[in-house]
């Protein structure tokens, strides 16, 4: 079966069909899958019902395993294959739009999560950032070269009852170092503190702008999860957000997160 892949909307997220991930995957469909990722920042294969030992050779194409919080409940056997399970709905760090790790010196660049078990909703929604930077005016492209921004994790030292909070600066505007593109790299009021060389005041209102912004409803996909569906995102272009609608059902995914890049 020849791979064919459907954009699932004008902005965000690609459907790969005629791939099975269970199986080695060949340098040549490596190739294909890798050009459609850096297209749509998001893909998506349904049906998969992927083995966790496939699971980390797929990830093994596209780089390093990160290193896990010891924390993370891990899948028996794979340590480097987290389990995402449910978590109560006041401390979900994930349910608002972010980055993975902004607030790390060198945060993640993919992560590929498996369906296990799928609740009445749990939906989770991307947006592309090379779109929110696009649809700037060039006044305001010009502005925000050379800025810096401070992030905090605030929500998951919240969630962990993490003492120190970790903390990072990056540019507002992210260089993809392969697609070279430029991406708005902005998060949640929590985690995008304060504009390096800015106050608090002055800068609170053009990051909750670029926040706002970037969630436009045109530019976002949203997942509605199957049990066996794989979702690959790219964290250097991409925000998502995690809803946690679902009450006290079941929601289980198993995540592999891939070593980055500092961004520039």
């Amino acid at each position: 079966m020849s791979i064919r892949i459907t954009p699932l909307t004008g902005t965000t997220g690609g459907l790969v069909e005629g791939v099975n991930l269970n199986e080695p995957v060949s340098r040549d469909t490596f190739d294909v899958l890798h050009r459609a990722f850096l297209d749509y920042g998001v893909l998506v294969f349904r049906g998969q019902h992927l083995q966790p030992a496939a699971h980390v050779e797929f990830a093994k194409l596209w780089g390093n395993p990160a290193q896990n919080n010891p924390l993370d409940p891990a899948v028996p056997g794979f340590p480097g294959l987290i389990q995402v399970t449910k978590i109560p709905k006041e401390t979900a760090s994930t349910e608002a739009w972010h980055s993975d790790s902004i607030y790390t010196a060198v945060p993640p660049k993919i992560s590929i999560l498996s369906s296990v078990v799928v609740p009445h909703g749990g939906d989770t929604m991307w947006c592309n950032q090379y779109v929110s930077y696009e649809r700037l005016s060039p006044t305001m492209q010009r502005m925000l070269e050379g800025l810096r921004v401070r992030f905090a994790g605030l929500r998951l030292a919240r969630m962990r009852n993490i003492d120190k909070i970790p903390e990072a600066v990056h540019p507002i505007v992210r260089t993809h170092p392969e697609t070279h593109r430029k991406a708005l790299y902005v998060g949640h009021p929590e985690t995008a503190k304060q504009i390096e060389g800015m106050t608090v005041a002055e800068s609170r209102p053009l990051l909750d702008f670029l926040y706002g912004h970037s969630t436009a409803p045109d530019n976002v996909y949203r997942h509605m999860w199957q049990v066996g569906d794989v979702v690959m995102w790219d964290n250097r272009c991409t925000m998502h957000y995690a809803v946690h609608d679902y009450g006290e059902e079941e929601r289980v995914l198993n995540r592999i997160t891939l070593e980055g890049e500092v961004p520039v």
